[in-house]
């Protein structure tokens, strides 16, 4: 069975994003064997801009980015689902795409994830323009391109703020999911 990883982008546990992380897990088990995971699961420090990366193929930290980006490996899908922090990503994941450079094919040598990867992006915000939701989710495409994986579609969902803004959502959700 291939396997779908669900990461929820935000630092918070029990919000909107987890909900929604909760839904597309569900909708998904029928499918895949999935899994998943909260940016807080792990510990990662900042980039420090060092550049060593860029000749190595290997960042001089080792914590939690290289067990995410296992978690990565592993998976054949990734929907990251990610809510508004001031019209982009939390800083928390925000700070794990920084460290992803070793994987980024924006230099050589790098390191590459196994091909064929699809991925997806499920944004939310509390407002209830979709601008924002659009300005997130290139930023999770730009992401996903330079690790070469396949960028396959995405969900942009306004005035979500709580659990139930979410829970109210469902049927939304679970017809996105369906595509994957």
């Amino acid at each position: 069975m291939k396997k779908a990883l669900v990461i929820n982008c935000s630092p918070v546990r029990t919000g909107a994003t987890a909900e929604i992380v909760r839904i597309a897990a569900a909708q998904l088990a029928a499918r895949y064997d999935v899994k998943t995971v909260c940016i807080d699961d792990y510990d990662i420090a900042y980039c420090k801009g060092c550049r060593s990366c860029h000749t190595t193929a290997e960042c001089i930290q080792h914590d939690g980015a290289d067990a995410l980006m296992a978690e990565f490996e592993a998976a054949d899908v990734i929907i990251s689902v990610s809510p508004s922090y001031w019209a982009d990503v939390p800083g928390q994941f925000k700070a794990f795409i920084d460290r992803c450079t070793p994987w980024s094919n924006t230099h050589e040598p790098h390191k590459a994830l196994s091909g064929g990867k699809r991925g997806w992006a499920v944004v939310l915000r509390t407002g209830p323009g979709m601008k924002e939701c659009e300005r997130i989710i290139q930023t999770l495409e730009h992401f996903y391109g330079h690790l070469e994986i396949g960028r396959c579609g995405s969900l942009g969902l306004c005035s979500v703020e709580r659990r139930e803004d979410a829970e109210a959502r469902k049927e939304e959700i679970i017809a996105f999911c369906r595509q994957i």
